[in-house]
């Protein structure tokens, strides 16, 4: 059984059990195909997020990108 620490996600600070990016982003149910990441103040590479692992104090931001506007 893991332990909760705090997280500051989006601006808000958050406990969790993530071990990692990735286990953050399923326990949030986000599709990690369809957001980026910045961890610390670094955009993270899609295939880092299982190995990027978390700690307490950390700041994650979730980045959706969005089509539409007009021309």
């Amino acid at each position: 059984m893991s332990s909760s620490f705090s997280v500051i996600v989006n601006g808000k600070e958050e406990a969790t059990t993530a071990a990692s990016v990735m286990e953050l982003l399923q326990i949030k149910k986000v599709d990690p195909h369809m957001v980026s990441v910045e961890y610390n103040g670094e955009i993270l590479d899609r295939t880092v997020f299982p190995s990027t692992h978390l700690k307490s104090g950390d700041k994650i931001e979730f980045l959706y990108y969005m089509g539409g506007g007009t021309a």
